[in-house]
């Protein structure tokens, strides 16, 4: 990153969880942040918690899950003169239903936000990161997707995550090489979703997806990574 400009980054699922620690991150880190939620009372008080601490974060009301949310909050952005520098794609669910119990509103729920969310993210941001000359996506993805040494699972959240290494891979390939697109395994983490029995705390689970979003410009692109180090797809 340079030393004299200030990049600004929108976190999806920001209210909680990695993503609010990713945002308090990438705030300490100099950033601007947009912390964006589907939510809209829980997305602004996570953000005056954050701005509590002296960071720069704006709130924007985001649903992943639809298309004109994120063309409006794309428009928004760009008619407050707010440039997205760094894109990190953390919204997610975890369905755990065996396969032949999965049902299909589950299996197409879990594609419309690990998979559809990050795909519409991309498509409306990373265009413009190209123009600019300058730009970062992170992907949250899991060691469970991995193909190389076990059968994605449970059924729903591996093979979407899956999906989403295939689309880190795709993008990273389509996008500017001044942009770089990474892929993230968080470990397992103490949040809502990970439970309180995880071994991973958030500040830890969040430091590579801040490494990732931070990334100088001799970084690398289209890799999978866990603890700062690549990994197996």
């Amino acid at each position: 990153m340079s030393q004299q400009q200030t990049f600004t980054a929108l976190v999806t699922g920001g209210n909680r969880g990695i993503g609010l620690e990713t945002c308090r991150q990438l705030a300490g880190a100099g950033l601007d942040v947009v912390l964006a939620a589907r939510d809209p009372a829980r997305g602004r008080a996570a953000a005056q918690k954050l701005r509590g601490s002296g960071s720069r974060i704006r709130f924007e009301e985001l649903d992943i899950t639809s298309s004109k949310s994120v063309q409006d909050c794309a428009g928004r952005l760009a008619d407050a003169g707010v440039d997205i520098d760094v894109l990190v794609n953390n919204a997610g669910v975890y369905p755990t239903d065996a396969f032949f119990s999965l049902d299909e509103d589950t299996m197409s729920h879990a594609i419309d936000i690990n998979l559809m969310g990050a795909f519409r993210t991309c498509q409306a941001f990373v265009p413009a990161m190209g123009r600019r000359g300058y730009g970062r996506v992170v992907n949250l993805s899991s060691g469970l997707g991995a193909l190389t040494d076990n059968i994605p699972s449970p059924a729903a959240y591996g093979i979407t995550k899956a999906a989403l290494n295939a689309l880190t891979l795709v993008v990273s390939s389509a996008a500017s090489p001044s942009v770089k697109v990474n892929a993230v395994c968080p470990g397992w983490v103490r949040t809502d979703m990970g439970g309180a029995g995880a071994p991973t705390s958030v500040q830890k689970g969040a430091d590579t997806v801040t490494w990732l979003a931070t990334l100088p410009d001799s970084g690398p692109t289209g890799g999978f990574f866990r603890n700062r180090r690549r990994i197996d797809w």
